[in-house]
């Protein structure tokens, strides 16, 4: 039996995604469960799984199109059962015969005063009134066409060269491919503030892409009297933070750690699993064990609260906030108990990587129980993070840098690093959330600890 494929919820927050591309052509073979198309939300790009098996009998929705949660974009079903009673009336299935003048769409209101004209290729012209406004001839090819191409056939009113001015399939095509950027572009674009006018287009037709104005934006400097769309990645994330800072009541602790033992590990390990096993262990990574560790001696830290209880996970699930173009993201490393420095140095390694080239998909996202975010690289010295939402405690990481301190009575330069716990004081009170830093920083301070 056919299905209709709806534009899945890939995010709590999603309210539309922006398709980029389909995996199969209309009447191709589909399996269940396997990767059929591949959309853009507010964060990332993720690959969409086809729901049922069956032959792709009609795509709805074309790349670039931006389609709200829940609303069609294919039908699913066996090669030869009818699928009329599953297209509504914007969405016909392509036809030789012409179609009949009571299939036309409406543009704007429900106020719509339908006429007939003959347009040369032996379709009827449909027309439609806007309200009070001018009437619209365009033909069914016409309006056929436009929806392939997401062209409101409303700016093509003045445009049309068929008999009486009447809209065709030519003139959409011919707008089609007089247009400068792709729909995706000019999403984008608006999305980052980009000025599409003075970009050099690389795609088909020297058509400005995506990648395009993602490259000029990571090239342009932010300059003052600049403005800036709040949108798209900024804005989800800029409602993530600004809901965790209302629900949440944050409390920071800061202890400062000597991590000379940790960086004198690394420097031993280092050339040896770079050779051996291709990575290049980073103190991030080590830490990510270390708080592994540390969870384990004390749990609530790894929790959720709800309405009535506090659920402590029984899975260690760290994400490694990353910034990313226009935003910040969080890949979760799963289970890190059970996977060793290797591994989690590898796998952070890779989910960095999809972050920043937009790869990241919904099972990379999902299911963290707590967060480390580190700004050690740009000099910074104490911070305070801002919870994930979902989760009761978040680490931030700042600075190694030489200071003298006093060790047995004597001035030494050591390694030194402050850690940044904000807890979330509903669930946990100080002391617990003071013991986990403390046990994290005996840890670091002796890493041998993150192998026993």
């Amino acid at each position: 039996m056919a299905i209709k494929m709806l534009m899945p919820l890939l995010g709590q927050t999603m309210e539309e995604g922006t398709i980029i591309r389909w995996f199969k052509k209309e009447g191709e073979e589909v399996k269940a469960g396997e990767p059929l198309l591949e959309v853009m939300t507010d964060k990332v790009n993720m690959e969409v799984e086809a729901p049922e098996s069956g032959v792709l009998r009609k795509i709805l929705a074309q790349p670039d199109e931006i389609v709200p949660v829940k609303e069609p974009i294919a039908i699913i079903g066996s090669p030869d059962e009818p699928i009329d009673h599953l297209l509504g009336p914007s969405q016909d299935v392509r036809s030789e015969k012409p179609e009949p003048t009571s299939s036309a769409v409406e543009i704007s209101t429900p106020q719509v005063d339908l006429t007939r004209a003959y347009e040369p290729s032996g379709a009827f012209a449909t027309s439609e009134r806007v309200g009070e406004g001018k009437q619209i001839f365009a033909s069914p090819a016409a309006r056929r066409a436009a929806r392939e191409h997401g062209v409101d056939i409303s700016i093509l009113a003045d445009r049309g060269t068929g008999p009486g001015g009447r809209i065709i399939e030519k003139d959409v095509l011919d707008y089609v491919a007089s247009i400068r950027a792709t729909p995706l572009a000019e999403k984008i674009a608006a999305d980052l503030g980009v000025d599409l006018t003075t970009l050099e287009g690389t795609g088909v037709g020297r058509k400005v892409t995506s990648e395009d104005v993602q490259r000029a934006a990571s090239a342009a400097p932010i300059s003052f009297g600049q403005t800036i769309p709040f949108s798209g990645l900024r804005k989800a994330v800029g409602q993530a933070v600004e809901s965790s800072a209302r629900s949440a009541v944050h409390v920071t602790l800061v202890a400062e750690v000597d991590m000379t033992e940790c960086v004198r590990m690394r420097e031993c390990i280092l050339q040896d699993v770079e050779s051996r096993y291709g990575v290049r262990i980073s103190f991030t990574d080590i830490i990510t064990k270390a708080v592994a560790r540390a969870i384990e001696s004390k749990p609530i830290v790894n929790s959720t609260l709800r309405e009535d209880s506090i659920l402590i996970h029984d899975q260690i699930n760290i994400g490694i906030a990353t910034a990313v173009e226009n935003g910040l993201v969080v890949p979760v490393v799963k289970d890190v108990p059970k996977k060793s420095l290797i591994q989690v140095s590898k796998e952070i390694k890779e989910l960095v990587s999809k972050a920043r080239d937009g790869k990241l998909d919904a099972q990379d996202l999902s299911g963290g129980t707590f967060t480390i975010t580190n700004l050690g690289a740009y000099g910074v010295d104490t911070f305070n993070p801002v919870i994930t939402p979902g989760q009761s405690a978040i680490l931030g990481v700042c600075r190694i840098a030489p200071k003298p301190v006093v060790v047995d009575g004597q001035v030494q330069v050591r390694q030194m690093m402050n850690l940044c716990l904000t807890f979330d004081h509903r669930v946990m009170d100080g002391a617990p959330a003071a013991e986990f830093l403390s046990g994290l920083k005996r840890i670091l301070e002796q890493p041998y600890l993150i192998f026993v």
